[in-house]
């Protein structure tokens, strides 16, 4: 069991460098399937990556499929069009089946096992962001059912996410993603800026008189510099 361990966790590694990150994905996927107990946080992380960059692949992709598709819109006849449309309906269709077979694999081997505030929450958001993921791509009853199950995991991460301390990155993550949510899926603007401007008085005042240079907390105040930034460009007429 040990020898399998190292070798799947081993070839993942390889794989990251490969930039092969679907196969660092099965390869992961694999891993979590053999233990016993809940991942380790570098465990977490290097899921994370593989999950991240699998999904981030198609991301892009329909972003790029988008703006042809919008410049061949505005041509008053376009052959191309048709054929934009087919190509992006199927990128969208990977990153579904990509999303929930992820979000699965987090239900039945991931959260079962999470054993602390920490895990429950990475957990829960991550399964958040990946419903998310699907609902920026959907329309109609599509877009209410997964829009809906995002607001749902969000929730549940941040009820765990109470246990943490305001400065815990991950705390400060969920509540960067959560707020993004709001003003990209909602259409909340109000309800955005409202979880960003109470995490960062919540992370401010804690962390007064802690340098920012402060290698302990250098991952915190990424995440923090990143609200701030969203909220200034969400009300650029406020006085921060």
């Amino acid at each position: 069991m040990a020898d399998r361990y190292e070798k799947q966790v081993y070839l993942a590694m390889l794989a990251e460098q490969c930039s092969r990150f679907e196969d660092m994905m099965e390869f992961l996927e694999e891993m979590v399937k053999g233990k016993k107990d809940d991942l380790t946080s570098d465990e977490r992380n290097l899921l994370s990556i593989a999950y991240k960059n699998t999904i981030s692949l198609r991301r892009q992709a329909i972003r790029t499929l988008m703006a042809y598709e919008l410049k061949e819109k505005k041509r008053e006849e376009s052959l191309y069009l048709p054929y934009i449309v087919e190509y992006k309906n199927k990128v969208e269709k990977e990153l579904e089946a990509l999303c929930l077979k992820i979000i699965g694999n987090i239900d039945a081997h991931l959260l079962p096992k999470a054993g602390d505030s920490e895990a429950k929450v990475f957990y829960h958001k991550m399964k958040a962001d990946y419903y998310r993921y699907i609902a920026e791509n959907v329309d109609g009853e599509a877009k209410s059912k997964y829009s809906n199950l995002s607001n749902k995991s969000y929730e549940e991460a941040t009820a765990s996410a109470k246990d943490l301390a305001i400065s815990n990155p991950i705390r400060l993550g969920l509540a960067l993603n959560y707020s993004v949510f709001y003003y990209e899926v909602f259409n909340d603007h109000a309800k955005a800026c409202d979880i960003a401007r109470e995490t960062l008085d919540l992370a401010k005042k804690e962390l007064a008189g802690v340098d920012e240079d402060d290698e302990e907390y250098k991952d915190a105040y990424s995440i923090i510099n990143l609200l701030q930034e969203n909220l200034s460009m969400w009300t650029p007429d406020a006085d921060l």
